[in-house]
């Protein structure tokens, strides 16, 4: 059993659904192993997480309590927990110059595409964010049973590129 939780930063632009339902996610079945968070590289003045990813959350038993949008400098400061992992979600997040992480944390990209652009009525709309939610559990589920010896920093970044494949 590891010392202490595997800190893990999902990023997105907005910080609205993608990082939003994989930080969720994470913390719901992480068993303590894993604790996560989530930011935007440009999210939006009053950025708020966006109401179809809380609803699909909360319809798969996962609490979207504690979910706000926020910036990725919030994770740069010297007083912001030091991440081991850093997973972009979006392309868009995942080709800009990210600040500089405290600790030299393990990166990966795991691209999914955009549930909030999605055009079509609101059933279409919540199947695509009902699609994006599995879609990224299925990646954290193994993630969160990777043996504790993939845990450390060169095999956990190994580990969470390859899972990009999967």
């Amino acid at each position: 059993m590891l010392e202490k939780p595997v800190n893990v930063l999902f990023l997105c632009t907005h910080n609205s659904a993608r990082s939003i339902l994989a930080e969720a996610i994470l913390n719901h079945i992480g068993r303590g192993r894993f604790k996560a968070y989530s930011a935007g590289s440009n999210p939006r003045k009053n950025q708020q997480p966006n109401p179809m990813a809380l609803e699909t959350l909360e319809a798969a038993g996962i609490s979207a309590d504690s979910l706000r949008s926020k910036s990725w400098d919030e994770f740069a400061m010297a007083d912001a927990p030091p991440m081991d992992l850093v997973i972009t979600v979006c392309d868009d997040a995942a080709s800009k110059v990210c600040p500089f992480w405290p600790g030299q944390p393990a990166t990966a990209h795991w691209g999914y595409a955009d549930p909030s652009a999605i055009v079509g009525n609101d059933a279409q709309k919540m199947e695509a964010f009902r699609q994006t939610l599995y879609q990224i559990k299925r990646r954290l589920d193994l993630l969160i049973n990777l043996p504790t010896a993939s845990i450390d920093r060169l095999m956990l970044e190994h580990s969470a590129r390859e899972l990009a494949k999967s």
